[in-house]
């Protein structure tokens, strides 16, 4: 009965350590493959959603600028013709 209790104390030990070593190769394939995402997305220059949001804000600030500083123009206009 001790020889079928330690075939599967040891059947469970090594089960574990397969999981162990699994578990092991299933974050480094995650890191390598991230790794290789972030190099590829590097080399092709896309910026990153917080600088698009910063350029986005900025053109929405300056059409706005822009429409207001043609409406002074176009009422400056409107006094000089008449």
């Amino acid at each position: 009965m001790t020889t079928q209790n330690k075939f599967f104390d040891d059947l469970s030990k090594m089960m574990t350590n397969a999981m162990g070593v699994a578990q092991g190769a299933k974050t480094e394939a995650e890191t390598a493959f991230n790794s290789w995402i972030d190099r590829w997305l590097a080399e092709r220059d896309f910026v990153t959603r917080e600088e698009f949001e910063a350029v986005r804000e900025m053109a929405i600030k300056a059409r706005t600028e822009n429409a207001e500083l043609k409406a002074r123009l176009d009422t400056l206009e409107a006094g000089r013709q008449g």
